[in-house]
């Protein structure tokens, strides 16, 4: 069944959508023989139309055009064949209400995304002329997306861009590459904000906005993001002294510490200059609170500050 997933094949045997010889196989790892009739009745249709829930949102803005989000930690941003609900749109049709049609049924207001397990900043549009306008500034560079991560490694000084194609990556498709030969442009600004003996905190600035773009070019760098369990590695047990101790912080970390700390844009209605930032969610800041001490809340601090841009 060319183009399905083996999550939708087992689905379809659970739903006794697929049968063998006109019975239902007892289970999905049955074997077949020659001469066998293997009969499959597609997914019937479903509604792509997401439905309201009452989720907690910090939303820290709306007006009757667009809204900011903070969205937290574990939560997808739209509805997916993994993750029917408990979306961030669901509970945005909620607290919200009526959004933008969007680019698919299932992502209404959806103008940018974010991983499940990166915090921070969203703005999603409540009508069709604002949706447009707001993906034709992305487009041109005209929204100001800043991120606070830390990285493994210490190699890292100054600042510098990354620049490469990027697409899916060839062998492992759970994964985008910036090693491709056939790609989009990916760019990736990035500014050291602080070292220590393992770990790098730094700022980071997106001229495009590909799928795990931060997280593929700081990993082909050979920094990746701590606690990216796709994209990263663990940083090695043993040892003492501040190395140790530093690890260790590493090990703690339950998710990816990448986070989208400033958005800013020119509101495509009013024509207002719009500038947010979104606090250090808790185990981000416990991490650099531990790992780089004051001076790591200085200069996230620094970064989170008005004119700062």
């Amino acid at each position: 069944l060319e183009g399905s997933s083996r999550s939708q094949i087992a689905r379809a045997i659970g739903e006794g959508r697929i049968r063998l010889n006109g019975s239902k196989p007892p289970k999905a790892g049955i074997k077949v023989r020659a001469g066998d009739e293997i009969s499959f009745a597609p997914e019937p249709p479903r509604s792509l139309l997401p439905e309201a829930q009452d989720l907690p949102l910090d939303i820290v803005y709306l007006d009757e055009w667009l809204a900011v989000v903070n969205k937290p930690a574990n939560m997808v941003v739209h509805p997916s064949p993994g993750h029917p609900d408990g979306t961030m749109v669901n509970a945005l049709l909620h607290h919200v209400g009526r959004l933008s049609e969007g680019s698919q049924q299932e992502r209404p207001g959806i103008v940018h995304r974010l991983d499940k397990d990166t915090t921070g900043l969203l703005v999603v549009a409540r009508d069709s002329a604002t949706h447009h306008a707001l993906s034709d500034a992305l487009a041109r560079r005209e929204v100001r997306r800043s991120y606070i991560t830390v990285a493994l490694g210490r190699r890292l000084q100054g600042q510098g861009t990354i620049e490469t194609q990027f697409g899916r990556h060839p062998r492992e498709r759970l994964k985008m590459s910036g090693k491709v030969n056939v790609g989009k442009r990916a760019c990736t600004h990035w500014r050291v904000l602080a070292r220590s003996q393992a770990l790098v905190l730094l700022e980071v600035r997106l001229d495009t906005g590909r799928t795990h773009q931060i997280r593929v070019h700081l990993s082909e760098a050979g920094h990746p993001v701590v606690a990216d369990e796709l994209y990263g590695r663990q940083p090695p047990r043993g040892g003492g002294g501040r190395l140790a101790f530093e690890h260790g912080a590493v090990r703690k970390m339950p998710r990816q510490a990448l986070h989208a700390a400033v958005l800013a844009f020119t509101h495509p209605v009013t024509k207002e200059a719009m500038r947010f930032h979104a606090p250090l969610p808790e185990d981000m800041e416990r991490l650099i609170e531990r790992v780089f001490e004051d001076e790591g809340k200085r200069v996230v601090q620094s970064v989170l500050a008005p004119g700062s841009d």
